[in-house]
């Protein structure tokens, strides 16, 4: 969700300070003051494991054994977020918490070269002023904060030319959505685009709510191509208690961690319609790239074979993917249909608009199941459209409530043949859609087709082709969504009528040589 609106005018002010006082560009604003948030929660983890132990901790020896055994990460007593806000009047605050990241490094292996240490690069007042605005963050804000906070950053300060869907973190309720319907119990997750690395938090959580331990459970493997964003995942992780294997590479070109076949959950949220990639240098990569390469300047289709490629005999992935992929034509649509031909596909979801806080644009998730076409749902794909299930958090953002969240998994586990969960107060929905307890279709939510039925639709993955309408009234169009809609049609039949030119001249210039 949105941060709260008064911490953003705090944080606003903050970044004024910035602005005026600081040396740095406004786009590299994030990285310090993601690292103050850092060291709050990790202080807070910490006090909070203290709190649990059974025992007293005793500094300098055990602490760090005790911290690691709770899976959290130990700070140091120059590091504490209180010792620090709490520096008298004149203290060097710069040295203070150039000191404090230091001791965090030489302390956590994971973190050796990831924190900054530049704050002698600000001015005391506007480092005692960010020390004072972060120390009211609520710790129970749930969520990838560090992420929600980023992605502030970048939406005010970031150049517009970045503000693209992929670009950003992902929203905590979409994120935690994907998480619920792959249900990543134990095994090897892969995020090949990972930004804020919220995905693996996201995980952890899940597995934790469900009585075991995620230390124990998963292991995690990144990519990332920003070096700041790959501090960032790091730093996300170590908070949360995680270590991983998440490298910097430009996962087109790189097959950093060697990903065919190797994983059981992949999780992503990749850069939308992203051009200008190289498809001559990828063509002859069938392992990754298996379908082959899509003619039109855009990287969806390679990045959903990416995660097809990536997963094991029983893998299952679940990723964000702009609408009009689920529509192209073309050469994507050939790609689309060796895809659904595999059986791989299991559940297509749509979401309303507004739920990307920077962006307005309506996203589809995409779910795979490779162990799903040796099974009874062999053939069949579950479609739900939920552009109507949302919580309005203000004028202009949408999420999901956990109770929605956990509602639309339930349609999925029911699907699947699963008993649903009832942990977030979920029964009530899942009864009125079902009140056999059993999945059935229901008009205007969800439908369940078969291959045959998808090619009758010319292979489309739009759920609203197959899911109808719940006897909707005129006056509950939402004219934004429906312009939207229209757009992507018209920016899909661009993209078609760019593919046949492209294709005339192939031909003129060979009648031409012939001639």
């Amino acid at each position: 969700m949105p941060l709260p609106a008064d911490f953003e005018k705090r944080l606003w002010a903050a970044a004024d300070q910035l602005w005026t006082n600081s040396a740095l560009p406004p786009s590299e604003y994030a990285t310090p003051v993601l690292a103050l948030i850092f060291l709050k929660y990790a202080d807070h983890r910490s006090a909070e494991a203290e709190k649990r132990s059974a025992s007293p901790r005793r500094r300098g020896g055990t602490g760090k054994d005790d911290d690691r055994a709770e899976g959290v990460l130990f700070v140091p007593e120059e590091a504490r977020f209180g010792r620090l806000l709490q520096l008298p009047e004149g203290a060097d605050i710069g040295k203070a918490l150039d000191d404090a990241m230091k001791a965090i490094e030489a302390e956590n292996e994971e973190l050796r070269g990831v924190l900054p240490k530049t704050y002698g690069r600000f001015d005391a007042r506007t480092l005692g002023e960010l020390l004072e605005i972060f120390g009211t963050i609520p710790e129970t804000v749930e969520g990838d904060v560090f992420g929600r906070i980023y992605e502030y950053f970048l939406g005010n300060f970031a150049p517009r030319a970045l503000q693209k869907g992929g670009e950003y973190f992902t929203p905590y309720s979409v994120v935690r959505l994907i998480v619920e319907v792959i249900e990543p119990y134990h095994g090897r997750i892969y995020d090949p685009c990972c930004g804020s690395g919220g995905m693996f938090v996201q995980s952890a959580n899940f597995i934790a709510e469900h009585q075991r331990r995620p230390s124990d459970e998963m292991a995690v493997y990144g990519v990332e191509k920003l070096e700041q964003t790959l501090r960032l995942a790091k730093m996300n992780l170590a908070v949360h208690g995680l270590s991983g294997d998440i490298r910097m590479a430009n996962t087109y070109y790189e097959d950093i961690h060697e990903q065919v076949g190797k994983f059981d959950y992949v999780m992503a949220n990749p850069p939308f319609n992203q051009n200008a990639v190289d498809r001559a240098r990828l063509k002859d990569d069938r392992r990754r790239f298996p379908f082959g390469m899509p003619s039109v300047d855009s990287a969806n289709y390679l990045w959903i074979q990416l995660f097809y490629s990536a997963l094991g005999a029983t893998g299952r992935a679940g990723f964000v993917m702009a609408n009009s992929a689920s529509d192209a034509r073309g050469s994507e649509l050939e790609i689309r249909r060796k895809l659904i031909q595999t059986g791989a596909v299991d559940v297509m979801v749509t979401l309303s608009s507004n739920f990307f806080y920077t962006v307005t644009l309506p996203v589809t998730l995409w779910f795979f199941d490779r162990g799903k076409a040796r099974g009874p749902r062999g053939d069949r794909v579950l479609f739900i459209d939920a552009r109507h299930v949302y919580r309005q958090v203000d004028r202009a953002h949408r999420d999901f409530s956990p109770e929605q969240i956990e509602y639309l998994a339930n349609i999925v586990r029911l699907y699947r043949g699963e008993e649903p969960e009832d942990l977030h107060g979920s029964s009530k929905l899942v009864k009125e859609s079902f009140p056999k307890g059993k999945y059935v279709d229901v008009p205007g939510l969800c439908k369940v087709a078969t291959l045959a039925d998808i090619e009758a639709q010319g292979f489309s993955l739009n759920p609203g082709r197959y899911v109808g309408l719940a006897g909707r009234g005129a006056d509950d169009v939402d004219f934004k969504e429906r312009l939207i809609a229209l757009n992507e049609e018209l920016e899909r039949l661009n993209g078609e009528a760019r593919e046949i030119e492209a294709k005339i001249a192939e031909n003129v210039a060979a009648i031409l040589e012939l001639g």
